[in-house]
């Protein structure tokens, strides 16, 4: 999957990909900018894609010598939601994960995101879904069940607990003074908290926990001197010749459609905006991309 693109020179760009195997890469893709050229206009933002890649050794990119579209992204021709919402998803891909650490349950996370964006799904409920999946995933998942400071179990009343965002999660009443960044968080927006930082259904045929909206819907390896053939996107998927048959552009593994969320907006307003504030504090600096996810329904 293509997270970003860079002009290199007058025919060349430097590609940022997803990858199944491999995690988050960049390559070179030497002619890509030409009318004629290997790539055949596959390079897009967001775009998923088959490709070829020579792995270089050392601090060197790698290369990227051939690429064919599965699936391209559409959103801009939907609405302006959904292109920010996919703008979204890239950027907070290039900020919460490192090169060469793959991520594969991520890297699913992503094809089903971009498939609710990129079609019928609730954008705003997709989004929600995507940061607390995509927390529980990479470790960083705020604790909701016990005092982030001294450990203690927390109870949740119907009025609002106090939640730290440099700590990590709820706090306890004694430990309340002694915290810089706190948030008073409603019972119901940390309930509905609680259900997506969960591990979804093993499979889609499960059913949904309560309160869920239903909507619709590796290979190893090679030598570093021998091209990788991949499947990519803006989030590139990564596979060597596959034994068996390929899966269609638009299959996913991940199950997000268990955790889309139909909740009060105004509790969707105070989650989002707690989310907001968390990746903020996590990250060190405001995403680009988060102040236009306000308007986004």
């Amino acid at each position: 999957m293509v997270l970003r693109l860079v002009e290199f020179s007058e025919t060349s760009f430097v590609v940022t990909l997803l990858t199944r195997d491999l995690g988050r890469i960049s390559a070179l893709a030497k002619g890509a900018r030409r009318l004629k050229s290997p790539f055949e206009g596959s390079l897009d933002l967001l775009s998923v894609c088959r490709i070829v890649l020579i792995s270089k050794p050392g601090d060197s990119l790698d290369l990227l010598t051939e690429s064919k579209l599965r699936r391209r992204f559409r959103g801009a021709e939907r609405s302006l939601d959904r292109t920010y919402a996919g703008y979204y998803v890239a950027e907070m891909l290039r900020l919460l994960i490192d090169d060469d650490d793959p991520h594969e349950q991520l890297f699913e996370l992503t094809l089903a995101t971009l498939g609710q964006i990129d079609g019928h799904g609730p954008v705003a409920a997709t989004l929600l879904a995507f940061d607390c999946q995509s927390l529980r995933i990479l470790g960083h998942g705020p604790s909701l069940a016990a005092c982030t400071h001294c450990g203690v179990a927390v109870t949740r009343s119907r009025g609002r607990t106090p939640f730290s965002l440099e700590g990590g999660g709820v706090v306890c009443r004694d430990c309340r003074p002694r915290q810089a960044s706190l948030l008073m968080v409603s019972a119901e927006a940390l309930g509905a908290l609680d259900v997506l930082l969960k591990s979804p259904p093993a499979r889609p045929s499960e059913a949904a926990p309560p309160g869920l909206q239903q909507s619709v819907s590796s290979a190893p390896q090679g030598p570093p001197s021998q091209p990788l053939e991949h499947a990519v996107g803006a989030v590139a998927e990564l596979q060597t010749r596959p034994s068996g048959p390929t899966p269609a552009p638009d299959e996913t593994l991940f199950p997000i459609q268990h955790l889309l969320l139909d909740l009060r907006p105004a509790i969707a307003t105070e989650l989002r905006s707690l989310i907001n504030r968390y990746f903020q504090c996590l990250l060190g600096r405001a995403p680009r991309m988060q102040n236009h996810l306000s308007h986004v329904t």
